[in-house]
């Protein structure tokens, strides 16, 4: 029984706009132990009409060549959540590191099962992309990972056409400590890798790594170009969906 002072008024009319991703649907698998990626990723792509669309993968916040592999089982079915039974223009896989174990063309095959119709990228393939874009071939990397994971990354970036003739590490195995790591740490980093050295780039790798923000003004600095793991992702993921908007304000790389 209704009360007296109650009314209730169904199926009112609506219109619709323009769909948030009209120009780009991005999705993200993002790790469950990431603290950075949708904070980073939700700035570089900050452009209108690109939607961005995040799930979670369940995994260790321990970053070992064991937990990194054990994503292969998580990958699909979280890429499956993602606007389930809608398009997506790029789904982006969210960690370096596990990308450099299971292997790119692994990552791809286990996002596409979920998302066939969609393009995929990771960081590991946005780094390398970014650096042919900017003609660099000879790149000092900075990472935090052991060093059995560091050995793995190395060896998919040279595999990738790279000369690495500089690598530092921070050597912390704890996602939630990386995420952390302050931007004066991470410059000073970058700084004493590249002293005295020729190179064309540098690469900070990790989407846990919070920096993105403070590449325009080292690049500066130092008279190199910089991207990491979220920079060189967001960028990948725009150009794949045809997104070409240049924006130089994000650094170097933004404005090809």
């Amino acid at each position: 029984m209704r009360s007296a002072d109650f009314e209730l008024i169904e199926h009112l009319p609506f219109t619709t706009g323009e769909d948030l991703g009209r120009r780009a649907r991005v999705g993200v698998v993002a790790l469950s132990s990431d603290y950075t990626i949708e904070h980073e990723l939700g700035r570089l792509l900050d452009l209108p009409g690109v939607g961005v669309y995040t799930a979670r993968l369940p995994n260790s916040p321990e970053v070992t060549p064991e937990t990194l592999a054990a994503m292969q089982d998580h990958i699909a079915d979280t890429a499956a959540r993602i606007l389930m039974g809608d398009r997506l223009d790029v789904v982006a896989f969210g960690c370096t590191s596990a990308t450099a174990v299971l292997g790119e063309k692994k990552v791809a095959e286990l996002i596409q099962s979920a998302k066939p119709d969609a393009q995929t990228a990771t960081p590991l393939s946005a780094a390398l992309a970014a650096m042919t874009a900017l003609k660099a071939r000879r790149v000092a990397v900075l990472t935090p990972y052991r060093s059995d994971v560091n050995d793995t990354l190395r060896q998919r970036l040279t595999e990738g056409g790279l000369e690495i003739p500089i690598f530092g590490s921070f050597n912390e195995p704890q996602d939630p400590i990386v995420a952390a790591i302050d931007e004066k740490s991470l410059a000073s980093a970058v700084r004493k890798l590249i002293d005295g050295r020729d190179l064309d780039a540098v690469f900070v790798s990790c989407t846990s790594i919070r920096f993105a923000e403070a590449i325009p003004s080292l690049e500066a600095e130092i008279g190199l170009p910089v991207t990491t793991s979220n920079h060189a992702l967001a960028w990948r993921c725009l150009r794949l969906a045809n997104v070409h908007d240049k924006t130089p304000e994000k650094g170097r790389l933004y404005a090809l």
